[in-house]
């Protein structure tokens, strides 16, 4: 049996994931945004940052939302900053499908990450992920525009949101742009943890 199509980002509590430019990437804002997840345990495993870290609720979802991803997709904004970013043994360790309008041969890394770029679209880039990640679910890793659209396209049956205590002001809006006339959300679980709010949402077609 196929499994679910899913996002999961942190997100300011005036509604931003990420600055505008890729060049504030890793700035004062996004660290503050993605403070939550330094510290644990599993992210540090997952990174090779050495052990230790920290236990709790914050560090089994981390986890859990990498056991059940057997595939991600992601677009070519998000690939491009983080090729830039990700350490040799990138943090997937699944297939990665990128969609973009460039033609490239798929990109091994080490620990067992693949990146395949798609050209022809949002829906043979999951097709391929389905497919790939066999009965485990598939995950939009970003940016916001790529899982905007698949949002929109009815193609996305959850979503968890880590909602930071941090305002942006100004940069990518999670639903800027969201067709609401389509979309309707059922709220499955809200989950206050000391340094964040994970809520998660079931998409159910309007």
């Amino acid at each position: 049996m196929a499994g679910k199509v899913f996002f999961s980002v942190s997100m300011s509590l005036d509604g931003f994931i990420a600055p505008e430019s890729l060049g504030d990437l890793m700035g004062r804002q996004w660290m503050e945004l993605q403070r939550w997840i330094f510290p644990l345990r599993f992210f540090r495993e997952n990174l090779k940052l050495g052990g230790g870290g920290e236990e709790g609720r914050d560090n089994d979802i981390v986890r859990e939302t990498f056991e059940r991803t057997g595939a991600s997709v992601m677009g070519k904004r998000m690939f491009d900053a983080g090729e830039q970013m990700w350490p040799e043994e990138a943090p997937f360790h699944t297939p990665v499908f990128v969609v973009t309008h460039e033609k490239r041969d798929p990109w091994e890394r080490a620990g067992g990450t693949t990146f395949h770029f798609v050209n022809d679209g949002i829906e043979s880039a999951l097709d391929q992920a389905r497919e790939a990640a066999g009965d485990r679910d598939v995950r939009i890793a970003g940016g916001g525009a790529t899982i905007l659209e698949y949002l929109n396209a009815g193609l996305v049956d959850e979503f968890s949101i880590a909602l930071s205590p941090v305002l942006f002001g100004a940069g990518i809006r999670l639903f800027e742009g969201v067709d609401a006339g389509r979309v309707a959300l059922e709220q499955v679980r809200a989950e206050p943890t000391q340094r964040v709010t994970h809520l998660t949402y079931a998409v159910r077609e309007r």
